[in-house]
């Protein structure tokens, strides 16, 4: 591993809101691909996820902001930056950006350029998150007085970006289209860890697999539904790896549909890698994504998929369906004959592989340090 030069670019990765999952991974890939380029590294964050903040490489700066109000963040960020002045903040969840941005506005010191990073269609989520126009019609507002106010906004798909751009109205050749530092070395190699779980034993009916929050933006349910169908014409099962407020409901439906036996919610895994190596099948259900990891993840283990067919994300990945099937959001139906296909005619593994590596650790960084660095 590279060590760090003397006079080196300071990048500090800035999420208080610090949780699981994707974003999570996000982090700490980032931060261990620019200390692995050369660059210093801190990562500040509120709430810190003991898991994910292990995989830091040890020459990170890891510091944890006390603050629980936005107005203390925005100071301790302010403090720091004054204390160490590194070149690039990158922000690393949308909460957190207004933060970042009353404090470059404080600053006012261009040698600090603060950039935002989306990772989600912003306009179906708020949809769903918002019931009334009102509501949504602020939230829309606020976003754009801080999304105009920063040195650069990076997205991680095309349609995250055309989102960005019709729902805040914002010039689209200001905005950086840059690839999930989604493949590490590490990935492929945890993929190859045994699983001790009958399931995957020889001689077993496939296994298909879905991950992620169990919440509403997944869609789970329709998943379930799925394979419930799948499974009066084939032996199969189904394994759901995350946590969250729907399990409960969804064990409910198991039973509703008759299919409790071969369902499990095993929650969160350290190593999902290898259960996406021995699955039969991936599919991701979502009503949105930005860009699914675990998309790319399940096809660079050579793993065959079924996506929905959302407004960002799956479509790039698939390039239109070449590498999976691309199905109509909520559609059971659709959703149970493609895993069927799938499953009786999976692509070759090397070609799922080969399909992803755009989201190689190495080829995301070159491309951040391109663009904060110009």
């Amino acid at each position: 591993m590279q060590t760090l030069a003397s006079g080196s670019r300071h990048i500090v990765l800035f999420g208080p809101s610090f949780g699981e999952g994707g974003v999570a991974r996000d982090i700490v890939n980032l931060a261990n691909g620019f200390v692995r380029a050369g660059m210093e590294v801190s990562v500040l964050v509120n709430r810190p996820n003991e898991l994910f903040m292990e995989q830091l490489y040890p020459q990170v700066r890891q510091v944890v902001l006390p603050s629980r109000s936005d107005r203390g963040l925005a100071r301790e960020l302010l403090a720091f930056i004054r204390a160490h002045w590194p070149d690039v903040v990158l922000t690393t969840e949308e909460r957190d950006d207004g933060i970042a941005v009353a404090v470059r506005d404080e600053l006012k010191d261009a040698r600090v350029r603060f950039f935002l990073r989306m990772v989600t269609t912003l306009s179906v989520r708020l949809a769903n998150q918002y019931r009334f126009r009102l509501n949504r019609a602020l939230y829309r507002r606020k976003l754009r007085q801080i999304y105009t106010h920063c040195d650069g906004v990076i997205c991680n798909s095309e349609g995250v970006a055309d989102d960005l751009v019709a729902f805040l109205d914002l010039p689209r050749d200001e905005i950086a289209v840059l690839p999930n530092p989604t493949l590490t070395p590490e990935l492929l190699a945890a993929a190859l860890e045994p699983i001790e779980h009958p399931w995957f034993a020889p001689g077993e009916p496939p296994v298909i697999l879905g991950a992620g929050r169990l919440g509403r933006a997944k869609d789970f349910g329709t998943l379930l539904k799925a394979f419930a169908l799948l499974r009066r014409n084939r032996p199969c099962r189904l394994m759901i790896l995350g946590q969250g407020r729907q399990k409960e409901r969804l064990e409910a439906q198991a039973g509703e549909l008759g299919v409790e036996a071969d369902f499990e919610l095993p929650g969160f895994v350290s190593n999902p890698y290898a259960y996406m190596a021995r699955a039969g099948l991936f599919v991701l259900s979502s009503l949105w994504e930005g860009c699914p990891n675990v998309l790319i993840e399940a096809m660079a283990v050579g793993t065959p998929v079924v996506a929905t067919d959302c407004r960002s994300g799956p479509r790039e990945i698939l390039r239109g369906g070449r590498f999976g099937p691309l199905v109509p959001l909520r559609d059971a139906e659709a959703m149970a004959e493609a895993m069927a296909a799938t499953l009786a005619r999976p692509l070759p593994p090397d070609m799922l592989r080969q399909a992803v590596q755009g989201y190689t650790l190495d080829n995301s960084i070159r491309l951040h340090l391109q663009t904060f660095f110009p």
